[in-house]
Parts: structure tokens; sequence; C-alpha cells
């Protein structure tokens, strides 16, 4: 199968590309080393032609929701309309899980973008990860103030990206493959096991030498509403989910 992956050098890009040509497909790699832009549109035509499936997994420059908003709309309908030219049949888009249950930033983001995509003229499957392990270094670097990090006690069940590319990938290829339904509960996929915030950044820490002490927050102007789902459990999968390992530690230990 010919298959176009969207944002194909980014942390979760780079590993489907992989995957996909190890398993034999067409893979025709979309990012802007690569000449290709989805939100001018350079390239994307030359990119498309004969095309069967998009699996799009391009991240926003910027967390801010305005920003991030302007750059998946945007996307999304370069995708769709030059795509449908193109002759693609189906376009898998990575999502995360909790988007439909917080209320601004890069997730309320996320959740238009969805909706975008469903509302195309072709027909999309979603799939929602939960955080990969990978996030938690940038994690700790947001917090970071001095030699101190500070972060949420949010709670959550990373995954490693290539556990999520593996996901997509045969979510891409299921020969039964149909589109995401009104009716049907949006897939998720998600690490075997639930975390903390500050737990997990203080093993990050300690397992890379990084000289950061980790606290949790405790200034009342960081307790807005989606501060507090997070540590309510908004950002844990649904009972639906699969839950694929390896876990932090073990993906911690393996990429010492």
């Amino acid at each position: 199968m010919k298959i176009a992956v969207a944002g194909a050098t980014g942390r979760l890009g780079r590993h489907v590309v992989d995957i996909l040509g190890a398993s034999g497909h067409d893979v025709v790699p979309i990012s802007r080393s690569h000449g290709v832009d989805v939100i001018s549109g350079e390239g994307l035509a030359a990119a498309l032609a004969g095309v069967e499936c998009v699996i799009d997994v391009a991240t926003g420059p910027s967390p801010d929701q305005h920003e991030a908003t302007e750059f998946f709309t945007t996307a999304t309908a370069n995708l769709q309309k030059v795509g449908e030219h193109a002759g693609v049949r189906r376009i898998v888009v990575v999502s995360i899980i909790g988007t439909d249950r917080l209320t601004g930033g890069y997730n309320a983001a996320k959740l238009v973008q969805e909706q975008a995509m469903l509302s195309g003229a072709i027909p999309v499957g979603v799939l929602r990860a939960s955080q990969f392990h990978e996030f938690v270094e940038q994690l700790v670097q947001w917090g970071t103030q001095g030699d101190v990090s500070y972060l949420p006690k949010a709670r959550f069940q990373p995954v490693a990206a290539r556990t999520v590319a593996h996901a997509l990938v045969d979510q891409a290829t299921d020969p039964d493959w149909a589109p995401q339904s009104d009716d049907a509960p949006i897939p998720e996929i998600a690490g075997p096991r639930e975390e903390n915030f500050i737990d997990i950044a203080r093993l990050y820490v300690a397992r890379r030498d990084v000289p950061l002490r980790i606290e949790a927050l405790s200034n009342p102007a960081w307790a807005d509403q989606d501060t507090k789902l997070t540590e309510a459990g908004a950002l844990l999968p649904s009972p639906h989910a699969t839950l694929a390992g390896p876990t932090f530690q073990e993906w911690l230990e393996s990429t010492s």
C-alpha cells in the first residue's frame, strides 16, 4: 500500500515511517525537510499522488491553544482537499486521550482537529493516545525554574511512541478498516500502568542524572479547571482502551 505520513520526521512520525517501511509499504514522508508543507500546501499535491492512505501525526509548533488550533485546522483542510483530489481513500489521525474532557490549550485544539477531520470528504479513523514516555523530558523542561522543576499532580498512563506507531500502522493497513462512526467510541491506546507526573519525573531525573529537584505545584494560581481535571484523572484511558507496554521504567532503562 502507498501510504503518506504527515509529520514524518517527528517524535511519532519517524517510528511510523520505520514500521511501514519494514512491512514493505511504499512510504511517502511528508515534512518540510522533505519539501512538503501541510500549512502552505507546497509540494502536497505531488506527495499525495497515488497515495491510498494518509497517517497524520503532524504536531503544531506551539502549545498555545489559538496557534495550535490554527495549525490543525489549516493542515486538516489541506490534507482533506488535496487528498480528495488525489484520490486518497482514508486518513488515520492520532489524537490525545482526554482531549474531549479538558477545556483549553493544546488538548482543546486537538479536539477541533478531530472534528474537522471527521467532517471532511475523505473517511477518517482516529486513535487517541496517552502522553508518550518521550514527553516526560519536555514536561520537566517546561516546569524548570532554576534548579527545581514544578509539575502538577496529574495522573496518566504514559505509552511509548513506538507502541502508538505500531497501533496506527495496524489501523491504517487493516483490510477490514472502517471509518470512525458517531455511535462507536474512539479507539484509545495507553501504557500498562497509571503514573503521576511527579513520581515519573523524579524517576526520569534520577535515571538520567539531571541536576533538578522535582516539586509539586502548590501555587493556587495554577489550580485552573484543567489542572484539577488532570489531577482527578482526565488523562486516564477509558475502559475500552488498549493497554500496551513497555512501562515508563522499562522504557527508561532500555533507552539509557
